[in-house]
């Protein structure tokens, strides 16, 4: 069911050096506020955030790899994976919007605390959730 790589996002000490290296590799990003930038990879979209704070264990704020998106392509896709993880009794945050982008969005960390989401990126499956 998965087809795609949505988007990766990494805590880094230093978004201006972080910046620079990237730039370097994939060219101007196509966006970039103070506290974030983003570039793209094919369909992948890499953004890099400055880390809350340096940790020894994972910690989806601190340094490194935040989160991992797993792209679907329509709402029933989302649905579909969101039953399937209520079948394998792994807990998960329900379909919810998300608060920067209002794409619809399901997470749950892995057994080792590391974040990962399956995320509808096309806007031809919005849907309204009024709760």
């Amino acid at each position: 069911m998965i087809v795609f790589l949505d988007h990766l996002v990494f805590r880094v000490r230093d978004l201006a050096r972080t910046e620079r290296f990237y730039t370097t590799l994939l060219g101007e990003p196509p966006y970039r506020t103070d506290d974030r930038v983003m570039y793209l990879s094919g369909e992948t979209r890499l953004f890099f955030t400055v880390a809350e704070a340096d940790a020894q264990k994972h910690d989806k704020e601190n340094i490194g790899m935040n989160h991992l998106a797993f792209g679907v392509r329509t709402l029933g896709e989302l649905q579909a994976m969101e039953v399937q993880l209520n079948a394998g009794g792994i807990a998960h945050s329900g379909i919810g919007i998300d608060r920067y982008s209002q794409r619809e969005f399901i997470w749950m960390d892995d057994p080792d605390g590391m974040r990962l989401e399956f995320y509808l990126r096309f806007e031809s499956e919005r849907t309204e959730f009024g709760g």
